[in-house]
């Protein structure tokens, strides 16, 4: 890719808040990529109490951009806008990417066509729920890398033209933690007609949940604000190139099951209805499981019971994220039912 002078061709930008315990060993990995693009590397403090500027300041050629803290979607559209390069690639503060990371990403890209590029996850942790977390992204790999183009791309590993990026405005401020401002964007994206691609071999190590209330929670969050893109891009309600839709129907019948199993001592003739359901649930678990088999044998075998739990973690986050939309909905109509037509004045 050709380069003007000493003009960087790509512009990696790093939110990062209150990451000192990580954001050494994500700059590092940048830095020792062998690949020989003309490069710059902007680290956005998104307001952070600990040391996480000055680690960034102690890498020769970090720019460090402070903002008072406003989330992740607005650091990394800060960074965007103050980036030189042709090429954006996002990376997080907790990752560290493999050496040829950034070649992989880039290659892509000399197909016209392409205005994005997804990695990839992989992670050394040893925990079952970890491990677990690992065979479920690998579970979307799969269904990723059969399509030609896709419409998700994690910013974890991420990579836009600018222009395109900027054209389409960024990440939302909708979205005030990291949670599904990059589905909402890459929905966007999608629905305008440009082709976004996923290279497996662009891979940075993550550190996933490794205890089930970190899990539960992570899933439960992200329920909830994946929502809201939902709602701004209806059009991928039913399906979308990420998302399993034995994972959707998990996630009604899973929170349903509880219920039903209490009602049937009130309403005798639910039972048949409830073991519909649980007979329903475990029989969605098997391709699953029988995938996890053959990588680890463990998470396999834990695998129904968690992916119930998933499912219920998933239920709730999505009941909540409904309600969070509906409140939204009426505060934005509120201004609107309020008005009254002006009396007089010319007809």
């Amino acid at each position: 890719m050709a380069n003007k002078g000493n003009e960087p061709s790509v512009s990696i930008v790093i939110p990062a808040f209150n990451a000192e315990r990580t954001l050494g060993r994500t700059l590092a990995s940048i830095r020792d990529q062998p690949d020989p693009e003309i490069r710059e590397v902007i680290v956005v403090d998104d307001g952070s109490t600990d040391g996480t500027a000055a680690i960034a300041e102690s890498f020769d050629g970090v720019r460090v951009i402070r903002q008072a803290n406003a989330g992740p979607a607005v650091a990394r559209n800060r960074g965007a806008e103050a980036a030189l390069g042709r090429f954006l690639v996002f990376i997080d503060a907790d990752c560290e990417a493999e050496p040829g990371w950034l070649t992989h990403m880039l290659a892509r890209f000399a197909d016209p066509e392409v205005i994005a590029v997804k990695g990839a996850y992989r992670t050394k942790q040893h925990e079952l729920v970890a491990r677990f977390a690992q065979i479920e992204y690998e579970d979307k790999y799969d269904r990723l890398a059969r399509s030609r183009s896709i419409d998700f791309i994690d910013t974890y590993s991420a990579a836009f033209r600018r222009q395109v990026f900027l054209g389409h405005g960024g990440f939302s401020a909708e979205f005030p933690i990291a949670c599904a401002e990059d589905v909402d964007l890459s929905f966007r994206m999608s629905r305008a007609g440009g082709r976004m691609v996923f290279e497996p071999q662009a891979i940075v190590y993550h550190l996933h949940p490794n205890r089930l209330i970190a899990y539960v929670r992570k899933k439960f969050k992200f329920a909830y604000w994946r929502l809201l893109a939902v709602k701004r891009n209806p059009q991928k309600l039913v399906s979308d190139s990420h998302t399993p839709q034995l994972m959707k129907a998990q996630a009604v019948v899973a929170p349903v099951i509880p219920i039903m199993a209490i009602g049937v001592f009130l309403i005798p003739g639910l039972v048949w209805p409830a073991l519909a359901a649980i007979s329903g649930f475990v029989l969605s678990t098997v391709p699953f499981t029988r995938k996890a088999f053959a990588k680890d044998r463990a998470v396999a075998l834990a695998s129904p019971a968690l992916l119930y739990v998933r499912g219920v973690a998933q239920g709730i986050g999505l009941a909540f994220g409904s309600l969070h939309v509906i409140r939204v909905s009426l505060a934005r109509s509120r201004p609107r039912l309020g008005v009254t037509p002006a009396s007089g004045g010319d007809r």
